[in-house]
């Protein structure tokens, strides 16, 4: 007989041949990678070979239900995904409910599942939407707590760290932001699981196509899309973007110049263009062998310093807050210390990755609670805080990344009586920065 077991994030077979199993010389027993269990069982059940599985140590969960009802396109999208053997990714956008979704496949399947999210934030609200839906204690992993229950939200870091020792724990892996798995740090989430079932939840699908493929190897094929204009007006909020072209100060402006100019002229000597992420990428790897690429890198990073952080960005927000002063409003920006400079002068609560568990609580309960009416943020929000009376979002430098874009939206995309939902993008005028947002809204 065939005893299957379960061995730091992968399946060993004693007592004979199993399905895409590697034989070790040394013990005589064979094996195989974790995610690959499910098929293992069912061909080895299929041929008739008598094997006993000791692999899956799931503990059972006991009946549950909740008062969620689905819209057409959330139940659409739940049927989709167990059409397709329940695995597979669905893109609703940010604000459509796609936790509400995720809790109803968890309660219909009705056993032990991992809940995977990239930030502690998103961490804490897993856990608040698990327990207010089902009434029953989960655990959590990351930030310091190690609490495994048949219902777990972990961080993606974690749940990579913690693989190979709780691989076999689970039935369900729902992978929220699921377009972070295949980094090379979290694949081993996909490969180190026996969860046969899988649901991969984003706003954005990556275009890269290797990025695709793992995908779909570790969680599945696309089974549902949905996107903000299918939904807008209806289910979300009606919205407008709005992009301001702000003049850099004359002191910003002769430096940004200076430095840009230094940064092009090294590209154009060396007959180097920069048409893609891959050429800034060889670009940069260059730098560690020419100390004048070096050079041109930092003169290019303080001029897009200068364009992103700029005074009259600042000075600007002042007036659009003053313009929006009854409305609930998320600053986002790309550096700490631009975050840290708005909430000095303006007096706004800062969420960024150095801000304690304990007051990022607060801030955000205070925002809900509206004890707060702004709040600004780096890039921690960007996949993170669910307020739906928060209307007006404001973007003072970002990248030129499609996904970071629709997932700022979404935050104030959320439909809430009849919220007019608007997003208010500011750039430098005439700055590298103007192009990027081109660039970004072609895409």
């Amino acid at each position: 007989m065939i005893v299957l077991r379960f061995e730091r994030g992968t399946v060993v077979a004693e007592g004979g041949a199993i399905p895409f199993g590697v034989r070790d010389a040394s013990s005589g027993t064979y094996r195989a990678p974790a995610h690959l269990h499910g098929v293992i069982v069912k061909r080895l059940a299929s041929k008739g070979v008598e094997f006993r599985d000791e692999a899956d140590a799931s503990p059972p969960v006991g009946p549950l239900s909740s008062s969620f009802e689905l819209r057409d396109y959330q139940d659409e999208a739940l049927d989709s995904w167990k059409r397709a053997g329940r695995r597979g990714v669905v893109v609703l956008p940010t604000g459509a409910g796609k936790t509400v979704l995720a809790l109803k496949a968890i309660e219909e399947l009705g056993e032990a599942a991992l809940v995977v999210v990239p930030t502690l934030v998103l961490v804490d609200q897993w856990r608040e939407s698990l327990e207010e839906a089902f009434g029953v204690d989960v655990g959590v992993l990351g930030g310091g707590r190690r609490d495994v229950r048949a219902l777990t939200v972990s961080t993606y870091a974690s749940a990579s760290i913690r693989a190979p020792s709780i691989g076999n724990r689970f039935r369900l892996l729902v992978l929220d932001e699921v377009h972070h798995l295949p980094a090379s740090s979290y694949r081993r989430i996909g490969f180190m699981y026996t969860a046969p079932y899988r649901l991969g939840l984003t706003a954005t699908l990556s275009k890269d196509e290797g990025a695709v493929d793992a995908i779909v190897e570790m969680v599945g094929e696309l089974v549902y899309e949905s996107f903000v204009d299918d939904l807008a007006g209806v289910h979300l909020s009606d919205y407008t973007i709005r992009t301001v072209q702000v003049p850099l100060s004359e002191k910003e402006r002769l430096e940004y110049d200076r430095r840009y100019s230094q940064y092009r002229g090294y590209l154009q000597r060396r007959g180097i263009k920069i048409r893609s992420a891959k050429d800034y990428q060889r670009f940069v790897q260059r730098t560690g062998r020419d100390p004048e690429a070096r050079r041109a890198l930092l003169a290019r990073n303080r001029a897009m310093d200068l364009a992103q952080n700029s005074s009259s960005k600042v000075d600007y927000l002042k007036g659009l807050l003053e313009e929006n002063r009854d409305e609930k409003a998320i600053i986002f920006t790309r550096h700490n210390k631009l975050v840290y400079r708005i909430s000095r002068e303006m007096l706004i609560p800062a969420i960024t990755h150095q801000t304690p568990r304990e007051e990022r609580e607060e801030i955000l309960d205070g925002f809900k609670a509206g004890r707060y009416l702004r709040v600004v943020t780096s890039q921690v929000l960007d996949e993170g805080v669910d307020v739906p009376d928060a209307s007006l979002a404001v973007i003072l430098s970002g990248t030129g990344s499609t996904r970071q874009f629709i997932q700022r939206l979404g935050r104030v995309l959320r439909k809430k009586g009849d919220k007019q939902a608007k997003l208010v993008e500011l750039v430098s005028m005439g700055t590298a920065e103007t192009r990027t947002s081109r660039r970004r809204k072609r895409s």
